[in-house]
């Protein structure tokens, strides 16, 4: 993956969904987001959509390394209980394009649960205009 293109695809759609940037764009950007304070995370279009980005945050959060949370369906971010809210939401993203207000319960790697609140989740899309995506994005959590 090119971490510049798809940190700048993640920035533009961020923009294009809420009016707004998520970090300053320009020099240094994919470093930035990378190592920013908040969680960002995406997933691919298959079937069963694989994470293909997670931050340092996500990654301490969900108690994984690059290797680890890229190689892992999007859904097992969640308990088998919380599987069906979470797949709703997504059906919404696709339709609506964007979520900002998201909440709900997810676990991480050794079985920590924590809730995450206001997080936003957007379509992700190419440049002409395919869906190649989603993306989500939170800084408020608690662990349970």
């Amino acid at each position: 993956m090119d971490l510049a293109a798809h940190t700048a695809r993640l920035l533009d759609n961020y923009h294009r969904c809420f009016g707004a940037d998520l970090i300053a764009r320009g020099a240094d950007e994919a470093e930035r987001l990378m190592s920013a304070p908040f969680v960002m995370l995406s997933h691919g279009t298959q079937p069963e959509p694989v994470f293909n980005y997670g931050n340092h945050t996500a990654q301490t959060l969900f108690e994984m390394n690059w290797a680890t949370l890229t190689a892992l369906p999007s859904r097992y971010s969640a308990e088998a209980m919380h599987r069906n809210e979470r797949q709703r939401l997504l059906d919404e993203v696709t339709t609506q394009g964007y979520s900002d207000n998201y909440r709900g319960i997810r676990i991480s790697a050794t079985g920590k649960r924590f809730y995450i609140d206001s997080a936003r989740i957007w379509m992700l899309l190419d440049a002409s205009g395919k869906r190649v995506g989603q993306a989500a994005t939170f800084s408020e959590w608690e662990m349970l």
